[in-house]
């Protein structure tokens, strides 16, 4: 029987605002993570102080912003007209202190509750905020939101605006580290969202003249079938065009300028308007998915005090433009339904483009039908009787604050994914078993996703047949041997993803787990290490022959020692690969065999020296 527990007086705790941002930061910034996932605490850190120079901004004032990251220190100084000096501390350090309550002064501000700054403070073990305001300035110091040093207001010839300084806790957020193309993904949308602005990262200029049409072409890999159409109005701006050869669908959707990475409420609206238009220009009643696929889309609206289903504001949950205003269902369909219809009025060729794709693709998905039946059956038996898939409790649809740490692993045999299986944590670790090498997709229609076995139950244990919008798992973790096999295993599920759903590597869902190389141990500590670098440091600090122990495979390390590998001190690298890469990485090393590719392995080639056990 468990032990009563004393209710009383002294049992209600009032925390002070800063005290309950370091003990629940996930209500704050989501999850916390080490750096290597673009929605990492230290980047919702950086995002928000970036959202009040843009808000700045978007209000007429600087159109300059200087971000600079070193170490780990940020800086991010804007010329706006700076905070108000007798407000300086309040503004940073008094949750509910700030000046967007009133919608006149921020009608469509990115940051409305009056947190995101103050999150910052309590999540930094070093802060310092200076405003530059007519003349005079000021400047406060704080150490995890506790005020440290407040100079007097003095004279100043610096130019208006503010400047933010801070350094993430690492008792928050461990041993983290900034991934620079994570940062400049953030600015460069910043950029397109904002026309005229341009933001200075450590010497690199963001700009655009172009909004979603440049976002559009600089994220686009490979063939399209027709140039982007851009369309734009009052509060809202459209690009979109069809691929010519990945599959499924793939949106970047926007809010007063805040990137929706999950979609909501307008990105929702955008996809029924998008159908709606089509069929009433062509007068006919076009299946929706023949439509949509291989649609590659921006839309970027403004809303008044819009309402985001999480204080990291990456789902917008408002169903209406403003208080007085349509919804945002009416206002985006009156709106394509307008300017879309008139495009392509004026535009037949574009127009017959957009019908022989939807011809194709309907072509295509009868073709599929009866094989995606069978793939269907075998897949829901599969989920009965198939011990291949360990699922966990919680998933990325679920109603629960863990949702951002949901992962799948995909593992290579069942000697690793058993080690996984048993030492995982149950509610957001799942573990996949893949029963050999799988399929070179290269160069495939989406049939063989069907066909073949294990692809589809892939394709259903992530829930994707359908678009990423109902994605099961935030993380997709390969975890493979550092070996030749484990390597080509990569490949194989990189070229998989990549082809038919590249949306994953694009927003980030994809990683490879690295797993130590080395167990280097003396009677008193053993150490872990992932390189070779590692493994001589480790021998240097314990010196007197420690053992050795080289891990060759996944299989070898024990389920309590994989406990280590995958908690909260897991090391993943991120899969990012840049403008124009994809189709150029895939058909130089998945294509046929070329003279260019055997001459880099040849020239590229490695024999790696037998490892001592014991020095």
């Amino acid at each position: 029987m468990a032990k009563e527990v004393k209710y009383t007086e002294d049992s209600i705790r009032t925390l002070e605002w800063n005290e309950h941002i370091r003990l629940r930061p996930g209500m704050y910034i989501g999850k916390l993570g080490d750096g290597s996932s673009p929605d990492d605490g230290i980047y919702i850190l950086l995002k928000e102080t970036l959202d009040n120079c843009i808000d700045e901004f978007v209000m007429g004032n600087g159109k300059t912003i200087e971000v600079t990251i070193k170490d780990k220190t940020v800086k991010v100084r804007d010329y706006g007209r700076g905070i108000p000096l007798g407000k300086l501390v309040d503004v940073v350090s008094k949750i509910n202190t700030g000046a967007k309550y009133d919608s006149e002064a921020f009608k469509k501000s990115v940051g409305l509750n009056g947190v995101g700054t103050k999150a910052v403070n309590a999540l930094s073990s070093y802060f310092n905020v200076q405003a530059f305001r007519e003349g005079k300035t000021k400047s406060a110091d704080f150490c995890i939101g506790n005020l440290t040093k407040e100079t007097k207001i003095v004279d100043s010839d610096a130019r208006m605006g503010t400047l933010v300084s801070f350094i993430p806790d690492e008792k928050i957020f461990g041993n983290y580290h900034f991934i620079n193309e994570y940062i400049e993904k953030m600015l460069w949308n910043y950029a397109f969202l904002n026309t005229g602005l341009t933001i200075v990262y450590n010497g690199q200029k963001f700009h655009s003249e172009n909004g979603l049409l440049d976002l559009l072409t600089q994220n686009i890999n490979g063939p399209i079938l027709y140039p982007p159409i851009h369309l734009s109005g009052f509060d809202i701006e459209v690009a979109l065009t069809h691929s010519n050869q990945q599959y499924g669908e793939e949106y970047y959707s926007f809010v007063n300028g805040q990137h929706t990475t999950q979609g909501g409420t307008h990105q929702g609206a955008f996809r029924e308007a998008l159908v709606k238009t089509i069929r009433d220009f062509f007068k006919k009643d076009f299946e929706a998915v023949d439509v949509r696929t291989s649609i590659i889309a921006a839309i970027s609206i403004k809303v008044q005090e819009p309402i985001f289903e999480s204080q990291t504001k990456t789902k917008l949950g408002s169903q209406d433009i403003g208080p007085k205003g349509p919804s945002v269902k009416a206002f985006i369909g009156d709106f394509l339904k307008t300017e879309l219809n008139n495009f392509l009025h004026k535009n037949p060729e574009v127009a017959q483009t957009i019908l022989q794709k939807i011809q194709s693709s309907e072509r295509e998905r009868k073709d599929l039908q009866g094989i995606q039946k069978l793939a269907r059956d075998r897949a829901k038996k599969s989920n009965l009787h198939n011990k291949k898939l360990r699922d966990c409790r919680v998933h990325l649809t679920s109603n629960d604050e863990r949702k951002l740490d949901t992962t799948l692993f995909i593992c290579e045999g069942d000697s690793a994914s058993g080690s996984i299986t048993k030492t995982r944590d149950v509610n957001v670790q799942a573990v996949f078993s893949l029963k050999g090498k799988p399929l070179n997709a290269f160069g495939l229609t989406k049939k063989i996703v069907y066909e073949n076995e294990e692809f589809n139950l892939l394709q259903a244990a992530l829930n994707i047949e359908d678009g990423i919008e109902n994605l099961r798992y935030n993380n997709i973790v390969v975890a493979t041997d550092a070996d030749v096999d484990g390597m080509h295993i990569r490949l194989l599920l990189m070229t998989f993803f990549l082809q038919f759903f590249p949306d994953l590597v694009k927003n980030g869902h994809v990683y490879i787990l690295q797993t130590p190389l080395f167990r280097v141990r003396n009677k008193k500590e053993t150490i872990y290490c992932y390189s070779e670098q590692e493994r001589k440091d480790a021998i240097l600090k314990l010196g007197a022959k420690p053992e050795i122990t080289r891990f060759k495979g996944l299989g070898e390390i024990s389920p309590d020692e994989f406990k280590l590998f995958i908690g909260k001190d897991m090391r993943k690298d991120p899969v990012i690969i840049g403008k124009d890469r994809i189709v150029e990485l895939l058909s130089y090393y998945m294509g046929k065999n070329t003279q260019e590719r055997q001459d880099f392995i040849i020239d590229n080639l490695v024999v790696e020296k037998d490892l001592v056990t014991n020095e």
